[in-house]
């Protein structure tokens, strides 16, 4: 059975894209601690990160530096934290959270409740910055 970000990059689940190409695919966390939190994942479905041939662990991280620059010009933040769990779902995952200090990435801090038009509005603005970048 898909798991729910297979289903998302399938385009079965709504999301608020952010950035894709023909391996990855990144969407804000729809319980974000903070205002532009957003997953990396790759297309390929595999449950923990470390799995992931040497090749696309590197393109995924490289692919996530990307986004984490659109972040950095799209929300205010000193920088953008890398957090890796993998417990929540099992599909390899990259959380990309712009902190402003070290709490603002403690995993079971209260989350955001956003509408669907701050959502909107956030993803419009990464989505822009990385379609912008060099």
């Amino acid at each position: 059975m898909a798991t729910i970000f297979s289903r998302i990059i399938a385009g079965e689940i709504p999301s608020y894209k952010i950035a894709e190409n023909n391996k990855f695919y990144a969407f804000l966390d729809i319980n974000p601690l903070v205002k532009g939190h957003t997953l990396v994942v790759p297309k390929q479905e595999v449950d923990y990160i470390f799995d992931l041939d040497d090749e696309t662990l590197a393109e995924m991280h490289v692919f996530a530096k990307s986004v984490a620059r659109a972040i950095e010009k799209a929300i205010p933040c000193k920088k953008v934290a890398v957090s890796v769990i993998g417990l929540e779902v099992p599909h390899a995952h990259i959380h990309l959270i712009p902190i402003n200090k070290e709490s603002d990435i403690i995993i079971s801090n209260p989350k955001l409740k956003l509408s669907s038009e701050e959502f909107a509005t956030i993803a419009k603005a990464i989505n822009e910055a990385w379609g912008s970048k060099a």
